[in-house]
């Protein structure tokens, strides 16, 4: 992953990431569950639906230590099945 977060953050630091996902129960425990492995903390994350219902967006505040930290976070959340997108 070619990025330019170093350069553009100064770490640690809090960075909120947008997670896309179908609308399913599970999807913010999911994403809760991923980022305890990566960067354990006390999450309390925003759900919001889509106008038609079909997709969640599950917002989230997660402290990063640097550069290949926030990349690491990107590629994981990316995995989870339930996920199709992460901003």
């Amino acid at each position: 992953m070619e990025t330019r977060f170093d350069e553009l953050l100064e770490f640690p630091c809090y960075q909120t990431f947008k997670v896309l996902g179908v609308a399913h129960e599970r999807l913010p425990e999911d994403v809760v569950a991923c980022l305890q492995l990566l960067a354990p903390d006390d999450y309390n994350p925003s759900i919001r639906p889509s106008t038609k219902g079909n997709y969640h967006s599950v917002s989230i505040d997660v402290r990063v230590t640097s550069k290949e930290h926030m990349e690491s976070v990107y590629i994981e959340l990316g995995k989870l099945e339930l996920v199709r997108m992460v901003l």
